[in-house]
């Protein structure tokens, strides 16, 4: 989980917030992810990986593991219906990223595919005011900070959910997020990634 600034980097990074009560919020987060992945093409990456990071032991940082378990599922299809290429995918409910192997797996993807564009997923804290929002921004994301944990920066670009207000922060919240707004945001972030994938042909980026 991280705390929103993501997170007090030496250079705080352009955050796009994006409602997820709204319409079309899928859509505008698509265009934007798109944007940001393009840059980081052009700068020589080529390919996608996801690591949403997280626990299926707690309802406010299920969001990565949630994610991953719909990403996995939906690029399982890809493959076999279309046995085109798909984005990889680590974190899920049944292997989920945390904060005791988040070090072995940054490892992992850094050595196996070091030309991708490195998109990290969790959830956050931030403002009472941006509770249910998805937030986008290009930069590594800093985990860990919302919980007072110093784990490892990770990822490119970065995707968060913000399950709770940073003012009240406590533990115990995170157990009391309610699955609902968690699975909104999940669906929202995974029809975003769907929306890129279907107008942007990843075979042409591997």
């Amino acid at each position: 989980m991280g705390k929103f600034e993501p997170f007090r980097l030496r250079q705080r990074p352009e955050i796009y917030y994006f409602n997820t009560r709204r319409e079309f919020c899928a859509q505008m987060l698509a265009g934007k992810l798109a944007q940001l992945i393009q840059q980081e093409m052009e700068g020589g990456k080529r390919g996608v990986v996801f690591l949403c990071i997280g626990t299926d032991r707690s309802t406010g940082d299920s969001l990565g593991p949630l994610i991953g378990h719909k990403l996995k599922e939906r690029e399982a299809k890809i493959r076999r219906r279309e046995g085109r290429f798909a984005a990889s995918v680590y974190g899920t409910l049944d292997r989920p990223v945390h904060a005791m192997n988040l070090e072995q797996y940054r490892t992992f993807v850094l050595k196996h595919f070091p030309r991708r564009v490195v998109i990290a997923v969790d959830a956050s804290v931030g403002d009472l005011d941006h509770v249910g929002y998805v937030t986008l921004g290009k930069g590594a994301l800093k985990p860990g900070l919302g919980v007072s944990k110093d784990l490892c920066e990770v990822g490119d670009i970065f995707i968060t959910g913000i399950v709770g207000g940073l003012g009240n922060f406590d533990p115990v919240m995170l157990q009391s997020v309610r699955l609902s707004m968690v699975m909104r945001m999940a669906d929202c972030i995974c029809e975003g990634i769907s929306l890129v994938e279907n107008f942007w042909d990843f075979s042409s980026v591997v």
